[in-house]
């Protein structure tokens, strides 16, 4: 059970970081919204650590040896830790989850780049769409339709996080557009991030996102309703919400470069109320055979580690193994490099 104490800061947590999360869960039923918040809140920390840190390789290090050390029921002593553990505990959540989202990050730290949509569908499935899993084990929604239904929910929502940000990633040095995509247009990667602008050939990469995000949108609905009754208002909520930044972003011509898509409070509660409505909706319409579409290649491993009847893993994955030990050396090459040049600067002195 996670502390009230605990539970309190990782609801601040997201009340700060993560608007649209938050306005999304006060249609959460309790025993949803706080180990909702408390996952949220732990993976909130973790993306921070790795966007917000220079040394990002130490950081998904050190998150590792974090998410290790609440997987054997000695949590770091901070907030989101120990909730974390306790949802561990609570919920049997598998560690294949967790472990794909830090991957992830690992991703990120390494700074890939992605050739095709299908493999930006594969970095969303681990940031997003592990999320989305570890929220139907919350709900103990453990069929493999609805989880596949839940990872392309993921997907669209991350999908529309990167359409709306390509200037702001741009501006980092990150680059998330499929480089095929880029090369169709002409463009190199170095050319983009040296002066991004918000040309006719971006705004429409940024356009086949949204598509890609909006056609997803229309296969998770089935899943939404394959959830308990009283979760259904907060998850079509999430839908709406982050479906309205892709209309945000629409209706700034698919400009992303010179301005950042926002949403308001009052959009929000116009998506609440619709949520409500959708979720009432639900408990009368025939269900959608869309319900046993095919998970997406890119989900399916989620899929599998999530169901009722998957083998519980013992020890972490040998993918997460491989980026870390890639990491681990990317960091031992930075830090020896720097040793060679403190030595070029004292010899010259």
């Amino acid at each position: 059970m996670i502390a009230p104490q605990d539970l309190v800061h990782c609801t601040e947590a997201i009340r700060h970081g993560s608007r649209s999360f938050h306005a999304a869960s006060k249609l959460l039923p309790r025993s949803v919204r706080d180990p909702a918040l408390a996952l949220y809140a732990f993976c909130r920390l973790a993306d921070d650590a790795v966007d917000e840190n220079r040394e990002k390789a130490a950081a998904v290090l050190a998150l590792h040896e974090r998410l290790d050390l609440a997987y054997a029921g000695r949590p770091r002593n901070a907030p989101a830790d120990r909730a974390f553990a306790a949802i561990i505990d609570g919920f049997d959540m598998p560690r294949a989850l967790p472990e794909a989202l830090l991957e992830g990050l690992a991703w990120d730290a390494e700074g890939r780049r992605y050739e095709t949509l299908s493999e930006l569908r594969s970095y969303s499935a681990r940031v997003a769409s592990a999320v989305g899993a570890m929220m139907c084990v919350l709900m103990r929604v453990r069929a493999r339709d609805a989880l596949a239904r839940a990872c392309d929910l993921g997907v669209a929502m991350q999908l529309t996080n990167i359409a709306r940000d390509v200037g702001e990633d741009a501006r980092e040095g990150r680059l998330y557009l499929p480089l095929e995509w880029l090369s169709e247009a002409g463009m190199t990667p170095e050319g983009f991030l040296r002066a991004p602008a918000p040309d006719a050939e971006v705004r429409r990469m940024v356009r086949r996102l949204l598509m890609e995000a909006d056609r997803l949108y229309a296969r998770s609905e089935p899943g939404i309703a394959a959830l308990p009754l009283s979760a259904r208002p907060g998850i079509f909520a999430a839908r709406y919400i982050y479906a309205g930044i892709g209309a945000q972003v629409r209706r700034a011509g698919h400009d992303s470069i010179t301005r950042r898509a926002r949403t308001n409070g009052s959009q929000k509660l116009g998506w609440l109320m619709l949520a409500v409505l959708r979720a009432g909706g639900s408990v009368i319409l025939p269900r959608s055979p869309v319900i046993f579409a095919r998970s997406l290649p890119e989900t399916e491993f989620l899929v599998r580690a999530a169901a009722q009847d998957a083998p519980r893993a013992t020890d972490w994955s040998d993918t997460l193994y491989e980026a870390l030990a890639r990491l681990k050396a990317q960091d031992m090459a930075r830090e020896s490099g720097l040793s060679r040049d403190a030595g070029r600067v004292r010899e010259t002195a």
